[in-house]
C-alpha cells in the first residue's frame, strides 16, 4: 500500500507540468479557465488510477499492450514528432530534472537522443544513438521500467566514467503509438520513482497529441480548400465556354477578352496557397466571376457591389466569398426568367474586431426542405449544396465558433447569407 507522499508528489509534479505545457510550450498559451479544467480532470484521473492508502494497491497490466512501432527508415525531418523542437525539448528536460528529483533528464525519439539535461551532456549529445536494452523493451511494450548498474548494456552508456548509475524509462506516445521515451537518471543505485517519470511522460505526451491535432486540422483545412477548388461547377466551365465561343464571330474582342478573365478565374483558385488572402484579392476574383456569368445572363443578371475601403486590406479565407455569389446567381438568374440582382456588402467592424460580408438575391429563393439539404450538403450540385456544406465545415476548422454562417431564405423572396468572421 502507497503512503500519500508520493501522491502529493505526483499531483504537485502533474500541476508544474501542465502549466508548463498550456503556458510556456503551447502556442498561444491556453487560457486560464482551459488549464485550470485540465488540471482538475488529469487530477482526478491521477487520484483515481493512484494506489494510495484510501484505494489500495494499483493492479497493473499482466501484459502491456503492444504499440504500433514507427518505421525506423524515416529521415530525421520525418522521425521527429510535432511539438518536440529543440527548444521545447531543451526547456522539458530543464524542468523535469528537479521536479522529478533526478540527477539528469533525456528525451529521445525511436532512433537518438534529442534532449539531455545534467551530468554526462558531454557524451549523451543530441543526436547521439540511443544503446540501453532497457530503453528498447520501452519502445516495443510502451512500459515503463527501472534499471539499475554501470555499463552500456544497462544505462545505456558506452562511456566508462559515466556518473549515471541508476535510471526510470517512460514512454513518450501518440494514441497508440510510441514515438519515444523520457528518462530521469540518478548517480546513485536507487533508481527515481516510476510513477512520477510515467506521469511526467503522458503529459508531455499530451502536448505531443495536441501538436498532432492542430496538424491534422491543417491538413483537413488543406482537404477541405483542395475540395473547394475540385468542386469549381464544370457546368459554369462549359457554359462560359459556350458563350466565349458564340462570339468568336460576332465579337471576337469579346470573345478575347471573355478568355483572358476566364484564364484569370481558374488560374487563381488553382495557383492561390494558404488560407487566407486579402479581401482585396478574393473581390477581384469575384469580379471576374461575375464578368463571366454577366456575359451568360446578359441583363438578366445585375449585381450590386457596397464594400467599405477599410475591409480591402484584411485578411479573409480565400475561396469563400466567390461560392456564396456563385450560390445566389444558381438561386436567382437560373431560375428566374426575370431580372435577377445579388448584391454584395463588406464591412469592417472595429469594436467587435470582425469582417461581415453578406450576400443578398432577389431569386426564386428556398423552401424549407431545400434550405435544410443545401447547409447538409445533401443538395444536387445545381443547387450549390456541396459548396456551402464545404465552406461551413471549414469555416468551423478555421475558426470554430468563432464565426457566423447563416442562411436565411423563402420562394419567391430570395436569399440572403450572412457571414461574420475574426480579423486577422
Amino acid at each position: 500500500m502507497r503512503g500519500v507522499g508520493p501522491l502529493l508528489a505526483a499531483v504537485t509534479l502533474l500541476w508544474a507540468v501542465i502549466v508548463l505545457v498550456s503556458q510556456v510550450l503551447a502556442e498561444p498559451p491556453l487560457s486560464p479557465v482551459v488549464t485550470i479544467l485540465a488540471g482538475v480532470v488529469l487530477t482526478d484521473v491521477l487520484i483515481l488510477g493512484y494506489g494510495s492508502t484510501l484505494r489500495g494497491p494499483r493492479q497493473r497490466r499482466a501484459r502491456p499492450r503492444a504499440r504500433r512501432p514507427v518505421p525506423m527508415d524515416r529521415d530525421d525531418d520525418q522521425e521527429r514528432p510535432e511539438g518536440l523542437t529543440d527548444e521545447v525539448a531543451d526547456a522539458a528536460v530543464a524542468l523535469l530534472m528537479p521536479l522529478l528529483g533526478g540527477d539528469a533528464v533525456s528525451i529521445t525519439d525511436r532512433q537518438r537522443m534529442l534532449a539531455f539535461a545534467g551530468p554526462g551532456h558531454d557524451h549523451h549529445a543530441r543526436g547521439s544513438a540511443l544503446y540501453a536494452p532497457a530503453r528498447d523493451e520501452v519502445l516495443a511494450t510502451g512500459r515503463t521500467v527501472t534499471v539499475s548498474g554501470r555499463g552500456e548494456d544497462v544505462i545505456g552508456c558506452p562511456e566508462p566514467h559515466c556518473p549515471l548509475r541508476s535510471a526510470a524509462i517512460a514512454p513518450l506516445s501518440i494514441g497508440d503509438e510510441v514515438i519515444g521515451s523520457v528518462t530521469v537518471y540518478r548517480g546513485s543505485d536507487d533508481p527515481p520513482e516510476p510513477d512520477l517519470v510515467e506521469a511526467a511522460a503522458g503529459i508531455l505526451s499530451l502536448h505531443l497529441a495536441l501538436a498532432e491535432l492542430q496538424v491534422q486540422q491543417r491538413l483537413a483545412l488543406d482537404f477541405e480548400l483542395d475540395a473547394l477548388r475540385a468542386q469549381i461547377n464544370p457546368h459554369f466551365l462549359f457554359n462560359t465556354l459556350n458563350t466565349i465561343a458564340s462570339r468568336i464571330r460576332t465579337d471576337p474582342e469579346d470573345a478575347r477578352q471573355l478568355l483572358v478573365r476566364l484564364a484569370d478565374f481558374f488560374r487563381y483558385a488553382i495557383r492561390q496557397r494558404g488560407q487566407f488572402a486579402d479581401f482585396s484579392q478574393e473581390y477581384a476574383f469575384v469580379r471576374t466571376y461575375v464578368t463571366l456569368e454577366q456575359a451568360r445572363f446578359d441583363d438578366r443578371l445585375h449585381v450590386e457591389y457596397d464594400i467599405d475601403p477599410a475591409v480591402l486590406g484584411v485578411e479573409v479565407p480565400v475561396l469563400v466569398i466567390q461560392p456564396l455569389i456563385e450560390n445566389a446567381i444558381k438561386h436567382g438568374a437560373s431560375g428566374n426568367v426575370g431580372r435577377t440582382t445579388v448584391r454584395l456588402r463588406a464591412r469592417v467592424d472595429p469594436l467587435a474586431r470582425t469582417v461581415q460580408v453578406v450576400v443578398r438575391d432577389d431569386g426564386v429563393g428556398m423552401d424549407a426542405d431545400t434550405h435544410a439539404a443545401v447547409l447538409a450538403g445533401r443538395q444536387r450540385h445545381d443547387h450549390g449544396g456541396v459548396g456551402l456544406s464545404n465552406i461551413r465545415a471549414r469555416l468551423e476548422l478555421l475558426f470554430g465558433d468563432r464565426h457566423t454562417f447563416e442562411v436565411r431564405s423563402e420562394p419567391g423572396a430570395g436569399t440572403t447569407i450572412h457571414l461574420e468572421v475574426p480579423m486577422r
